[in-house]
């Protein structure tokens, strides 16, 4: 059977602002027919705290320290939790609800593209899986995230390495086409990470550290040798042309492409009105 052709795009390292926007106008331009599916690889500069659609700024994230850590910052237009954008591949999957491979629920949806992360996983030679929450409580869990840290429970799905998380995803549905993108974490500086919440009390946060360690892990820090990036990328472009049987075509972006996607940035993710809404 011949594989479909999806695009596949490396932005490398771009602006916050630009990440979204970039996200966003593919989604855009796939609803209108105008490309093809789409997977995109890139990075960011400076490294950044992306917090979810939904989150509450003021009551969640500790500002001062993003500052201090002069970390950029950003809303998703996806759920989901904070994600500090440091050491690791950033993923984004474009591609429409009626395609005939997608699944019609969200979670199923997420497995299948998760397939392809599953296989790069692989690829690297972790032995990764999926976790699916067994218990109602578990199940219960899910719907209520006691952290504003993504990393800190395994969702519907997410992929696991020895037990622990090591890829989180955010999915978003929008003028009939889904929009995933997620972290695949190569090193992690948890104490930076945990600086960047607000918690009732010290206490609070050590007992949250402690219970994030048996939980989530980086690549690097399972990994017999040290996955560089350009190590990840080629194992993940290989997985998820393995995982979703397709065939990526490398793509650059026109002119008036990047002109738009700019325009989006500068109007929407770079404004207060958007990152500070809620």
């Amino acid at each position: 059977m011949k594989k479909e052709t999806w695009r596949f795009i490396d932005s490398g390292n771009c602006s916050p602002s630009y990440n979204m926007a970039l996200d966003e106008a593919l989604l855009d331009w796939h609803s209108e027919g105008k490309i093809p599916p789409t997977i995109r690889f890139y990075g960011w500069d400076p490294a950044t705290l992306s917090i979810g659609y939904f989150q509450k700024v003021e009551k969640e994230i500790n500002l001062d320290a993003v500052k201090e850590h002069g970390l950029g910052f950003v809303r998703r237009p996806t759920g989901g939790r904070g994600v500090l954008h440091e050491h690791e591949l950033t993923y984004s999957v474009i591609v429409s609800e009626e395609h005939p491979e997608m699944p019609k629920t969200v979670t199923e949806a997420y497995r299948v593209i998760s397939e392809g992360i599953l296989k790069g996983f692989q690829g690297l030679g972790l032995e990764a899986y999926f976790a699916v929450p067994k218990t109602a409580e578990e199940r219960e869990g899910l719907k209520n995230p006691r952290s504003a840290v993504c990393f800190d429970a395994p969702s519907w799905y997410e992929l696991v390495v020895e037990g622990r998380k090591v890829a989180g995803s955010a999915q978003t549905r929008q003028k009939g086409v889904i929009l995933q993108h997620g972290s695949i974490l190569l090193d992690l500086e948890e104490d930076k990470l945990f600086s960047l919440f607000n918690y009732p009390s010290d206490r609070v946060k050590e007992r949250m550290q402690r219970a994030f360690k048996s939980k989530a892990v980086a690549m690097n820090e399972i990994s017999s040798e040290t996955v560089t990036m350009d190590m990840a990328k080629e194992a993940f472009k290989k997985g998820f042309e393995e995982g979703l049987n397709i065939h990526l075509e490398p793509y650059k972006l026109s002119e008036e492409e990047t002109q738009y996607v700019v325009d989006l940035a500068k109007s929407r993710y770079e404004s207060d009105d958007w990152n500070f809404k809620r």
